[in-house]
């Protein structure tokens, strides 16, 4: 049995999501750069290029890269092997976020009552995805998601009868009506199965794997493949002013359903896909 004290978590995570803020993702930014290469319409060409030059800025002056620092969505992988002492891990995870955000001067987005709308004034609470796996390994991923994304976001409890054109259907309408408002070129996220909470969290999780990770099933592989060229002939483009750059990616999870459900989330995230990864 391994032992990890919550001080080693309140350290990680602070550090994540100042870094998760300030530090794109090397592969998001490689899609960005090779797109902003193929474009052929000006316009386009031009934003791609000035959001990799905000990229750079960020990178060598440690701002964020976007005024929406998010929501912390963290992800925990504990291995079962591992044994956590000092206190509570809910806690330890909230205590990082707040000193993060407090000390890397990161904008406070979250209200402590969707109603209320009272500001905790230190980003907490954060969002915590929670899996038991096997050895003694405690991976934690930060993934800040800003909310003119989260907004465009949907999911769907289609019937069975509705296939796989009623999945393409659907998720490509999800971009097409979002438009311009979740900052493209944007990363589409979807989860495919489970329950209705199970695939809304499949699609969340999808916005995480390496944009040059396809799905390891060939079937999923392929229609991830055939929705990017689909989402990408909408003619959305960056930021909306048309092009052939409205998605970096198409990333899909999957789960076993129902024999009566076929639930379909879209999680959309603009270009500032923004993750950070640490194994403790």
């Amino acid at each position: 049995m391994r032992e990890i004290h919550i001080s080693d978590i309140v350290k990680a995570v602070r550090k994540l999501c100042i870094d998760a803020n300030h530090y794109l993702p090397e592969d998001v930014k490689e899609e960005i750069k090779k797109y902003a290469e193929e474009e052929n319409w000006p316009m386009a060409k031009d934003i791609l290029y000035k959001i990799l030059k905000n990229i750079d800025i960020c990178n060598n002056e440690n701002v964020p890269m976007c005024q929406d620092t998010g929501m912390a969505c963290v992800f925990i992988k504990i291995g079962q092997d591992v044994h956590v002492v000092g206190g509570s891990i809910e806690d330890a995870v909230n205590e990082g976020v707040r000193q993060g955000y407090i000390e890397g001067y990161l904008r406070k987005s979250i209200v402590c009552d969707p109603l209320n709308r009272i500001n905790t004034r230190d980003n907490t609470p954060a969002v915590i995805c929670y899996e038991i796996v096997a050895g003694d390994k405690f991976n934690i991923t930060v993934a800040p998601k800003g909310f003119g994304s989260e907004n465009m976001s949907q999911i769907k409890m289609l019937k069975p009868a509705d296939g796989i054109e009623g999945v393409k259907d659907f998720i490509v309408g999800v971009v097409k009506e979002a438009g311009a408002n979740p900052c493209p070129p944007i990363v589409v996220g979807v989860g495919i199965g489970g329950t209705f909470d199970k695939a809304a969290n499949l699609a969340k999780k999808a916005l995480v794997r390496p944009l040059s990770l396809r799905n390891k099933n060939k079937f999923y592989k392929d229609l991830e493949e055939e929705l990017l060229v689909k989402i990408n002939s909408l003619g959305i483009g960056p930021q909306g002013f048309g092009g052939k750059t409205t998605a970096l990616a198409v990333n899909i999870e999957t789960y076993p359903t129902h024999i009566a459900g076929l639930p379909v989330a879209v999680n959309i995230n603009c270009h500032v896909t923004r993750h950070k990864e640490i194994e403790l």
